[in-house]
């Protein structure tokens, strides 16, 4: 049963039919007169409405207009004289049938898969979406009559125009790429240096004192969390709480309104994200979104009906096969989008090729990239969305990384995904964690990761740049809490704890949380020192993740996905301040990835060889026991061996021809040597012998890092070269040094 219809008034505009391309709704000339054209794709419906409603506090559309034409399944239409920032939003008809996979309801309005601009009502209602009323849970197979008009968010035509002022995106190299991954309001909302109307929103990401951030830091690139319109979760709602992280997508072409200045139309909050693109553009920037296209927050079969479930069922979503009533997920969010379906695969293509071509963005993380993957059901690296955006003269040529995995049986495909495909890589993750935390993991398995993850990358064509390293991200314990706590504290998420994983392989110290035993936290600061080193002079592209540089601590929580609060949002008060701990860590991250970008043997864009271009030289690549000797296949699997030095040296490594790319390196080659000792007793290192430069001088080694100091680099370090062929190693520490050539 169709809801009544709106009482139109003023009269109705006259329809043109308009055109089935592009999707969504489009400002346009059709026979000299300006207007909206929208198209709206379904296959299984019979009859659509456009709706348009005067203003954002209307409770019922001003006008009810049919849409007549309908070719290759497009339903369009062409609106004359129709203002910029119209609302509009659709009722479609056609059987409701949930048994067979059909919910068409024309009593839900229902946002435009392809607009792009949503505004959300404040009076929003989340029954109104619901298929069931009085908790029974089989009411989904009756429609619901209730009319969802007045709290339905709203679409809206927003221009595309925009003033790039011809600013290029920046031209980093995927081996010099490091990323700073970043919540979009909690990276600013307690930040007192940004200017008030611009904390937590996208002006505050681009805002001067966080562009003196980037750089002071050296990071490359901000890799946001998703950014795309997102809607909250109805158990999240009963509980006073909100989607905060964003995996929850409601539009794929729209950006989120409430990351917008306060009181922004949909098209000021698509400007104020260009004009961020833009500003960090001009700062020689990177903007990497993470996107979320494996399901949307419409749910299982009980969940809300918001766009796709409305406008057609089976052309957007997997549903099980002998009981299409209910939905495959690969996801643990109730639903999975069907990438073998046109409809599903066309509106994340245009999805993508709108936000790296119109709005200029550098590349994307795709979340739970493998249940995008899937064909019939198992993951494929010849899957059709895969090979789609392999082929796409855009997307081709963006930077693509998959988080490999997803929740269901063969999800874990860490070092599967084709070339060009980047990847988080988990196992690099795990083994860091396992090494320093819980000393688990051997010199071995350590050195595979420090060398690239040749085991996982190699095989089918791709580089060491593929391998996203991480040690913490956005999901799972800050650093900080990864040394401070052993088990999980998400009882303010409102789950009995019962959410987030439990295997964080952390270590507490000894006492678990907050601890004013100074044994206690020198020895965590010790350890983060590690980690993050560890991180950044792996060969591959590392990742940090935003507040790590902080000691941000999220108070045990590792999972705080609907804490939109100060518990997840970044506290730079103690950074500030100068507080003595937080102050001395960021100079030592600043430190560490200094030293990577003055060093160009760590930014590896091929694998190691193991050749040497001399019979008496070292190779590029090669592994040393504390003796100075090379690490023998008997060492390596020698338990009690917990030292090893990986010697880069600079004449076996060419410089990466970056010329081509238009990023001068005017760098001088240095070899480095990475001492790495996990066992708590030091020891004396002995260093290669040094070279000789011009002159027949010879070429000392110089300490450039040493994680035993709270600084990264003793006074006598700092204050010359290496006297001696040794060089004395604290017990659980890493010590860097470097040999320049001239």
């Amino acid at each position: 049963m169709s809801a009544a219809p709106a009482t139109p008034s003023p009269s109705p505009p006259q329809l043109l039919a308009g055109l089935p391309y592009p999707l969504g709704a489009t400002p346009m000339v059709q026979q000299g007169v300006a207007g909206v054209n929208f198209a709206l794709y379904s296959r299984h419906a019979t009859g659509v409405e456009l709706c348009l409603f005067p203003h954002a506090q209307a409770r019922k559309e001003q006008h009810r207009l049919p849409l007549t034409h309908c070719t290759h399944n497009v339903w369009h239409a062409f609106v004359p004289q129709l203002a910029m920032g119209q609302l509009y939003g659709y009722r479609v008809h056609g059987p409701y049938h949930p048994e067979v996979g059909l919910r068409f309801n024309p009593n839900k309005v229902l946002v435009d898969p392809h607009t792009k601009g949503i505004l959300k009502r404040p009076f929003f209602n989340m029954d109104a979406f619901l298929p069931y009323k009085a908790g029974n849970p089989r009411e989904d197979l009756q429609i619901d009559q209730r009319d969802s008009a007045p709290y339905a968010p709203l679409s809206a035509v927003v221009s595309d125009a925009f003033d790039w002022q011809g600013v290029a995106k920046p031209t980093v190299p995927m081996h010099r790429t490091v990323l700073y991954e970043a919540h979009v309001k909690g990276l600013t909302q307690q930040h007192p240096h940004v200017p008030a109307a611009e904390r937590g929103t996208y002006l505050g990401v681009c805002s001067a004192p966080m562009l003196a951030h980037y750089k002071a830091l050296g990071v490359t690139s901000v890799e946001l969390l998703p950014v795309h319109t997102f809607w909250n979760e109805p158990h999240l709602a009963e509980h006073n709480l909100n989607n905060y992280w964003g995996y929850n997508t409601l539009g794929y072409l729209a950006p989120e309104g409430t990351y917008a200045p306060q009181g922004s139309s949909p098209q000021q909050a698509l400007e104020a994200f260009k004009t961020m693109v833009r500003t960090l553009h001009q700062h020689g920037l990177e903007v990497i979104l993470d996107v979320v296209y494996n399901h949307t927050a419409e749910g299982n079969h009980l969940g809300p009906s918001l766009s796709l479930k409305g406008i057609d069922n089976l052309s957007y979503y997997r549903t099980v096969p002998e009981t299409p009533r209910y939905y495959m997920d690969f996801t643990g969010c109730g639903n999975t989008l069907d990438t073998t379906q046109p409809a599903a695969l066309r509106l994340i293509l245009d999805s993508l090729r709108y936000w790296a071509d119109t709005c200029q963005v550098d590349g994307f993380r795709f979340d739970l990239t493998t249940a995008l993957a899937r064909e019939t059901f198992d993951y494929t690296p010849h899957a059709v969305l895969l090979q789609a955006i392999y082929q796409d003269p855009i997307l081709s040529q963006v930077k693509l990384i998959a988080e490999p995995w997803d929740t269901a049986m063969g999800g874990y495909q860490v070092g599967a995904f084709p070339a060009p495909w980047s990847e988080w890589n988990g196992q690099f993750r795990d083994t860091v964690r396992r090494f320093w935390n819980l000393g688990e993991s051997t010199l071995n398995q350590l050195a595979t990761r420090l060398a690239g993850s040749s085991d996982l990358y190699q095989a089918n064509g791709r580089h060491p740049y593929n391998s996203i390293n991480f040690v913490t991200c956005h999901d799972g314990f800050s650093l900080f809490d990864l040394t401070s706590y052993n088990q999980k504290h998400n009882e303010a998420n409102g789950e009995q704890n019962r959410d987030g994983t439990n295997d964080n392989m952390s270590y507490n110290g000894g006492e678990e949380g907050p601890s004013s035993n100074p044994a206690v936290l020198a020895e965590r600061a010790q350890r983060r020192r590690n980690l993050l080193a560890t991180l950044v002079l792996a060969v591959g592209t590392p990742m940090l993740l935003a507040g790590d540089e902080l000691n941000h601590t999220q108070q045990g929580n590792n999972n705080t996905y609907c804490q939109d609060n100060e518990l997840a949002w970044l506290n730079w008060h103690p950074l500030l301040a100068n507080e003595p701990e937080t102050t001395a860590f960021y100079h030592f991250v600043q430190r560490v990835l200094a030293l990577r970008q003055h060093h160009p043997v760590l930014q590896r864009a091929h694998f190691f060889t193991g050749q040497k271009p001399a019979p008496n030289a070292f190779a590029d690549l090669t592994w040393l026991k504390a003796n100075g000797h090379m690490l023998t296949m008997e060492d390596w699997h020698d338990p009690a061996l917990r030292c090893m030095g990986m010697l880069l040296d600079a004449q076996s490594v060419p410089l990466p021809d970056d010329a081509s790319l238009g990023y001068c390196d005017n760098r001088l080659p240095s070899s480095v040597l990475v001492v790495v000792n996990a066992q708590a007793e030091p020891v004396t290192f002995t260093v290669p012998p040094h070279r000789h430069g011009a002159n027949d001088q010879p070429l000392p080694w110089q300490v450039v890092l040493n994680t035993a100091h709270a600084s990264g680099l003793s006074d006598a370090e700092a204050a010359g070269p290496l006297r001696d062929s040794v060089v004395p190693v604290a017990g659980h520490s890493v010590v860097v040094l470097a040999q320049t050539l001239v």
